[in-house]
């Protein structure tokens, strides 16, 4: 079962203008969700595989945890946008979510430089 929601997009960029608070709490969500080693090795496996999806029966010895504890960060990142997953029979298949990564990617990158100069002339 493969959810047809689509992820909601980040935010305003950071480093470019005064972040709004809605703005202020999907990027602190996201990041919330990327602030635990063991997602950030979940999420770093998943999108290395060929495919770029792993089957949940694989991922606890990359991280060596539990099954529970394995399936409670797929969770978080699934739940921040940052995941997909598909049911095919008895498994489960997750995938990183490119354009959930580009968007937080995007909200924290610098103005470019001309930007820059022109903002503080």
């Amino acid at each position: 079962m493969t959810s047809s929601r689509k992820p909601t997009p980040c935010c305003a960029p950071v480093l470019h203008a005064r972040l709004g608070k809605d703005d202020a709490e999907a990027l602190a969500a996201a990041l919330k969700a990327l602030a635990d080693p063991a997602r950030l090795r979940l999420l770093s496996f998943i999108a290395a595989q060929p495919g770029g999806e792993a089957c949940v029966c694989y991922l606890t010895a990359p991280v060596g945890l539990s099954q529970p504890t394995v399936s409670h960060h797929l969770k978080l990142l699934k739940e921040a946008g940052l995941l997909a997953r598909d049911k095919r029979g008895t498994w489960v298949y997750y995938r990183v979510v490119p354009e959930r990564i580009e968007a937080i990617r995007a909200a924290l990158a610098t103005a470019p430089r001309r930007e820059r100069s022109a903002r503080r002339a």
